[in-house]
């Protein structure tokens, strides 16, 4: 593995973060405080080719790769969460499974424009009563004909209030668990699908994060990704690209407040010194780069095994466990560094300690990740 960027890759991170400072970080606090889903802001990423990144050129994408993808992932989360992860669910989420497993039909319908930014998707596997053990969902999908009927309530979905296209999961044959479980593509106005309550959270919020309801809606079995019954390996193979781009994400976050608490530990007056030259805030950011760059080598591994061709489901659990736990360290860090105004919205580092924290939660709690990596260790 070169851990040397290409030039390729340095060029597009420095378009990426020139876009993140003067597009992205203007308007984080502001979606943050009011919830707005960036859909402006998501369009003019799209014209960079952030929407696609991975996917090939002759489907809509980028064509670049895996790490750069973590690269645009990480940069854009450095300004703003929100926006890092609207982006990631697009990328990863959505069209990655498409452009694996879809049909002809299905990549000209359910990916190029999407690929393109021009649409927007989301991924609805999570449930009001099945979370981390995804093979317990009540979802079901029965088929009539050359359709399915769908039934149920997906819970949490990222961009769902805002998607023009979802990919659900369903039950199709409950008896056989996990082996019965369908994935779908069901578009926005689909008579019996509709959009359910807006979440209200902690943080990341302005993704428009909500239930995706289902009422006798009626799916044409072409919009089904692979074959009946083999949804719940769609979505496991999903979510090892996704926990990538969440890693990278976290990465970004714990970056923005990194440099935050850098800057103002240089500005602040104490005992008529800067506070950077106390040593127990040297020692406070020395531990902070530590664990930001050894994170960021863990999920460059993970893409450049992706990109590779090689089994990554374990490398992609250790980035994301990793990256996640330090994310959260780094931001709880950089507020003890800003002291009381740490606590202040005036301040970036509050929002980045509030976004850092659903890190280990979606796509994959950190307990799920740790599940993840000892059946791959037990096994070695």
């Amino acid at each position: 593995m070169n851990l040397a960027l290409t030039e390729d890759q340095q060029l597009l991170q420095k378009t990426v973060r020139e876009f993140a400072e003067s597009e992205v970080k203007p308007l984080a606090r502001e979606n943050d405080e009011t919830g707005k889903f960036p859909r402006e802001l998501f369009h003019k990423a799209a014209e960079l080719g952030l929407t696609g990144v991975a996917i090939p050129e002759s489907e809509g994408g980028a064509g670049f790769d895996h790490v750069s993808y973590t690269i645009v992932i990480e940069e854009i989360s450095r300004a703003c969460a929100s926006t890092g992860v609207i982006l990631s669910v697009q990328n990863s989420l959505y069209c990655d499974p498409i452009h694996r497993l879809g049909t002809v039909e299905q990549k000209q319908r359910f990916l190029i424009p999407f690929a393109r930014g021009e649409k927007i998707g989301c991924y609805a596997l999570t449930e009001p009563q099945a979370g981390s053990n995804a093979a317990a969902l009540q979802t079901k999908a029965v088929k009539q004909g050359d359709k399915y009927i769908v039934n149920g309530t997906k819970a949490w979905i990222t961009n769902g209030g805002a998607a023009d296209a979802a990919i659900v999961y369903v039950n199709t044959d409950p008896p056989k668990g996990e082996k019965g479980i369908t994935a779908l593509i069901v578009e926005k106005g689909t008579p019996g699908f509709k959009v359910g309550k807006e979440e209200k959270k902690l943080g990341i919020n302005a993704t428009a994060c909500s239930e995706l309801v289902f009422t006798d809606c009626e799916v044409p079995e072409s919009n089904r990704i692979g074959s009946e019954g083999e949804g719940y390996r769609v979505a496991l193979s999903t979510l090892d690209g996704g926990r990538i781009g969440i890693a990278a994400q976290a990465c970004g976050i714990a970056q923005g407040a990194f440099e935050a608490a850098l800057e103002y530990s240089k500005q602040r007056m104490a005992f008529g010194h800067p506070i950077s030259q106390f040593q127990a805030i040297q020692f406070m950011l020395a531990d902070m780069s530590t664990e930001l760059d050894a994170a960021r080598l863990l999920v460059r591994k993970a893409a450049w095994k992706q990109d590779t061709g090689a089994r990554f489901s374990m490398d992609a659990a250790i980035a994301k466990l990793f990256a996640s736990e330090m994310a959260t360290r780094v931001t709880h860090k950089a507020i003890q560094i800003h002291g009381g105004n740490g606590y202040s919205r005036e301040y970036p580092v509050e929002r980045n300690y509030r976004d850092a924290r659903i890190t280990e939660i979606y796509e994959g709690t950190s307990e799920i990740q740790r599940l993840v990596i000892s059946s791959w260790v037990l096994k070695s």
